[in-house]
């Protein structure tokens, strides 16, 4: 058997236990089992490595019971005192990827084992994480789990062997952003003039800088006539009715809400609250207009400073949710209110 022994971690999809139905399993240990992509990761450890047991979370669970869940996983990693330790790939699974990148880091900090975890970029736990825990950039679906295991590897047993770790480019990591020296075969100078003359020939090229891109969104015109215009309410604060009838998620959502309060002058602590987990709902859940403020939106309808208030609200939450997803709810919600004839948003965060 091989020297070096790794513990898995998996969310309930990939452990082929469920989907979304089955978000709430929670934490199981399976010692001896090799499960879904821990198949792949076997075989491409070879004799090299052994995957002595997997660990199953599901996301919601996880993301929900953060404290109880990482406590239960790191107990039983400790126990099994593996030489590594690899979370997912998670791919664009937004609370699967904050779960892996959240819990490798743990058993790194906590216990000293190394670990790993892999991810596509834009994967909020990437964000999150990738100066604290090695991640290695995946494509975006579970297609590539392929390409993801052929990184992960030999990377993961440079980490169990607590061989040096080079710069990103060398060992497929996710930058950390931290520099380190290293000899070139050629000088800068000539490294810039071939990539200039790449671009001017419109060849591909690779920077040694790279610079982050921002959408650049143009501003909306503005409303001329506010005393005639309709105004909707659209929210990443997490207001939603009591209870969370969507099961909107608290961390990373998935969904967006979209509710009534046609006829409703105030949001009270009896029918509204916030479902988001990224800030102390305290103040929020004693009085949602403070993140929602029907109350005030009606003073300026009954004074007329607004035509009308919209009779429907849009909510979701930001804590951790990815860049793509954000994107695919606003374009959703846009075209709804469009299609309901408002004329402008006010959006509210926290």
């Amino acid at each position: 058997m091989a020297d070096i022994k790794v513990i898995h971690y998996i969310n309930q999809f990939f452990a082929q236990i469920g989907g979304e139905e089955k978000a709430d399993y929670p934490v199981e240990f399976r010692a001896g089992e090799k499960v879904g992509p821990g198949l792949a990761l076997q075989q491409k450890f070879g004799d090299e490595a052994q995957i002595v047991g997997t660990v199953i979370c599901g996301d919601s669970y996880f993301n929900e019971h953060i404290d109880d869940a990482t406590a239960e996983i790191l107990k039983i990693v400790g126990e099994q005192k593996p030489d590594l330790f690899i979370a997912g790939p998670a791919f664009n699974a937004g609370r699967y990827g904050v779960a892996c990148a959240t819990i490798a880091a743990k058993v790194q900090e906590e216990l000293g084992i190394p670990a790993l975890t892999g991810m596509y970029e834009e994967n909020p736990g990437a964000d999150l994480f990738k100066n604290k825990v090695y991640i290695v950039p995946t494509k975006n679906s579970a297609a590539g789990m392929r390409d993801a295991v052929k990184k992960m590897v030999p990377l993961a047993l440079k980490l169990a062997r607590h061989e040096q770790i080079g710069a990103s480019c060398e060992d497929n990591y996710m930058n950390q952003g931290v520099r380190v020296n290293f000899f070139e075969s050629k000088p800068g100078a000539d490294r810039a003039v071939d990539m200039l003359l790449k671009k001017l020939a419109g060849k591909p090229y690779t920077t040694e800088y790279p610079m982050p891109s921002f959408d650049r969104v143009d501003p909306n015109p503005p409303v001329l006539d506010m005393a005639h215009a309709k105004v909707a309410l659209v929210t990443s604060g997490g207001i939603v009715p009591k209870g969370n009838p969507d099961h909107i998620e608290s961390s990373n959502a998935s969904k967006f809400g979209e509710y009534s309060i046609a006829g409703v002058d105030d949001l009270t602590s009896d029918t509204f609250e916030t479902a988001h987990g990224g800030y102390d709902p305290t103040y929020a859940n004693d009085d949602p207009d403070r993140v929602l403020p029907v109350d005030i939106m009606r003073e300026l309808e009954k004074e007329g400073e607004i035509g009308s208030l919209h009779d429907k609200f849009y909510t979701t939450v930001g804590n951790g949710t990815a860049v793509a997803s954000a994107k695919k709810y606003g374009a959703e919600i846009a075209s709804r209110l469009k299609a309901d004839g408002v004329d402008a948003v006010i959006l509210t965060s926290t």
